[in-house]
C-alpha cells in the first residue's frame, strides 16, 4: 500500500474500484477502515443518524467474491455510501429529523437508494439534516447538533451537512445529498468536498414533491471525479417521477486536469449583485479564477442586477406555494415539537404566499432565468462564491438574520449564493473547495453551467481541482 493509501478511510472511490479490480484492496478492508474511523472519531462531530455496519460487512464480503470470480461487476460495486436521512431505506426510519415522526419507517426504497444498490454500492451509514431540510445548519432536537471537523465550533452547512461532515472525516467516499436552495453546495464549501446540483429532472426523486422544480437529489464526494462517478448512477428516467429525464451520455471528467480548461470562457461574479461577500471568500474565489486564467482560460469579470432581497422574496413565494404547506401538513398537530428554524421557515413561506400571488413569483423567477442566460451569453460558464458569509456557528439558529460584511440581512440565507441557481434549476452547478476561510474551515465556488450542459462544469471542476489540489487536505480531527 503507498503512502497516499496509508489512510484507507480517506480512500477516493475511484481509486478503490481500480484497486478492487486488480485485488490490490478488498472490499472488506475498506469497510473496515471506514467503520474503525466512524467509530473513532463521529462521537466529535455527530454525522450519523444510524449505521448499518453488520449488514455492510456482509454485503462487502459478497462483492470481494463478485471481484475474485470476476463477474458481477457494476460501476459501484464493494464502494460505502453515506445516504441523507430523507433518501428512504426500506424497512428503516425516516423521521426528516421530526420527533413526532421519530418512528415512522420507509416502505421502499428511494429511487437514488434503489440505484446505488443496483450498482454494488453499500449503504453503510446514514446521515444528519436539520428537521425537514429547511435550514443551512444541521442541528435537531432529535438528532442534536451535527459539527464541521475541520472546526467543531462551526456548522458543516445544511442541509446536507451530516453528507458533508461524514465525507471529511473520512467517514465514507460517497454520500447522498439534496439541494433546494443550496443544501448540497453549502455543506460542499463548508467542508471542503465536492458537491454537484444536477439540472431539474436529470436524477428522479420522490413524488409528489419531486414536481418541485427548484430542488434535486444528487451526489457528493471528496473529488470531481467521484462525484461525476456518482452522479451517472442516480441519473435517468424513473417510472415514479414523471419529471425525470430521459438517460443521457454519462459525464466524462477529463483525464488532463488543468489542461482541461484550456480555451475556455468563463465569467466570474464575485457578488452576484449585492450579496456582501467576505474578504476571505472573495480572495480565495479570486485565487480560483486567477489560476484558471494561468491554465489558458479565458476569465472575465461581469455584474448581475440581482439583490439578496429579491431573490429572497422570489424564493420563498415559491415555497409559500409548495414546501411550505407540504411541512405544515406533515406537521399538523406537532408543532410545539419543532426547532424554531422549523416554524420561521414556515412562517415566512406563509407571509410570502399572503403577498404574492404564484404568478408574481413565477415572473420573478422567469425575469432572474432571463438575466443569468444574458449575463453567461458568450461563456462556458461562471464561477462564483457558494456562500457570502464564511461560517455558520454549530448550534445557530439565525432567527433575527446574520451580520455579513458590515450588513445585517434579514434572513441567514441571504448570506448564501446557491439559491438564484436552484431558481435556474436547469443549469447544473457544481461546488468546488476554494481554499480556507479565516476562522478555519474552508470555501467553495460554484462552478454554473448553461441548461443542461453537466460536462462544462465537470471540465472545470477538475481543472479546479488539479489547479488547486484539495484531496490530501484533511481536518485535524480527534476522537
Amino acid at each position: 500500500m503507498s503512502a497516499a493509501h496509508s489512510e484507507l478511510h480517506y480512500l477516493d472511490a475511484t481509486t478503490a474500484l481500480r484497486m478492487f479490480r486488480s485485488r490490490e484492496l478488498s472490499p472488506v478492508e475498506l469497510m473496515e477502515a471506514v467503520i474503525a474511523r466512524t467509530e473513532q472519531v463521529n462521537g466529535s462531530i455527530n454525522a450519523l443518524t444510524e449505521t448499518l455496519f453488520e449488514a455492510a460487512l456482509r454485503a462487502a464480503r459478497q462483492a470481494a467474491t463478485a471481484y475474485a470470480r470476476g463477474r458481477g461487476l457494476t460501476p459501484l460495486l464493494g464502494l460505502p455510501v453515506a445516504a441523507k436521512e430523507k433518501h428512504g431505506l426500506a424497512g428503516h426510519t425516516l423521521s426528516q429529523g421530526l420527533i413526532a415522526q421519530k418512528d415512522t419507517l420507509a416502505t421502499e426504497d428511494h429511487p437514488v437508494i434503489a440505484r446505488i444498490r443496483a450498482a454494488g454500492g453499500i449503504i453503510h451509514t446514514r446521515t444528519t439534516t436539520p428537521e425537514y431540510s429547511c435550514a443551512t445548519i444541521t442541528h435537531s432536537p432529535l438528532w442534536g447538533v451535527t459539527r464541521n471537523p475541520w472546526n467543531t465550533r462551526y456548522s458543516p452547512g445544511g442541509s446536507s451537512g451530516g453528507a458533508g461532515a461524514a465525507l471529511a472525516a473520512g467517514l465514507a467516499p460517497l454520500a447522498t445529498a439534496s439541494d433546494i436552495a443550496g443544501s448540497t453546495r453549502l455543506p460542499a464549501s463548508f467542508t471542503g468536498t465536492v458537491g454537484f446540483k444536477a439540472p431539474y429532472g436529470r436524477i428522479p426523486g420522490l413524488a409528489p414533491l419531486s414536481a418541485d422544480h427548484y430542488r434535486g437529489d444528487g451526489p457528493m464526494a471528496r473529488t470531481v471525479a467521484d462525484t461525476a462517478l456518482l452522479a451517472g448512477v442516480m441519473a435517468g428516467r424513473h417510472p415514479g417521477d414523471h419529471t425525470s429525464l430521459a438517460d443521457g451520455a454519462p459525464v466524462a471528467v477529463p483525464a488532463s486536469g488543468a489542461e482541461a480548461a484550456r480555451g475556455m470562457r468563463i465569467a466570474l461574479c464575485i457578488r452576484l449583485g449585492n450579496y456582501p461577500v467576505a474578504s476571505d471568500v472573495e480572495a480565495n474565489t479570486r485565487a480560483v479564477a486567477a489560476a484558471l486564467r494561468e491554465a489558458g482560460a479565458v476569465v472575465e469579470e461581469i455584474e448581475l442586477p440581482w439583490t439578496t432581497e429579491f431573490i429572497s422574496r422570489t424564493m420563498f413565494t415559491h415555497f409559500g406555494y409548495l414546501l411550505g404547506p407540504a411541512m405544515e401538513d406533515e406537521t399538523a398537530g406537532t408543532e410545539d415539537q419543532l426547532a424554531p428554524y422549523t416554524r420561521r421557515f414556515m412562517a415566512d413561506a406563509r407571509a410570502a404566499a399572503a403577498a404574492n400571488r404564484f404568478v408574481d413569483g413565477i415572473r420573478a423567477e422567469t425575469q432572474i432565468q432571463a438575466q443569468l442566460a444574458a449575463a453567461m451569453a458568450g461563456f462556458d460558464a461562471l464561477l462564483c462564491p457558494a456562500s457570502a458569509v464564511p461560517a455558520l456557528e454549530a448550534e445557530g439558529a439565525y432567527l433575527d438574520g446574520i451580520d455579513a460584511g458590515g450588513v445585517h440581512l434579514e434572513h441567514y440565507w441571504q448570506g448564501h449564493m446557491t439559491g438564484p441557481f436552484n431558481i435556474t434549476n436547469r443549469c447544473p452547478v457544481l461546488a468546488v473547495p476554494s481554499g480556507m476561510a479565516e476562522c478555519g474551515i474552508p470555501t467553495g465556488v460554484q462552478i454554473v453551467g448553461h441548461p443542461f450542459d453537466d460536462a462544462a462544469v465537470f471540465r472545470v471542476g477538475a481543472a479546479v481541482e488539479a489547479l488547486l489540489p484539495w484531496e490530501q487536505r484533511r481536518p485535524a480531527l480527534q476522537g
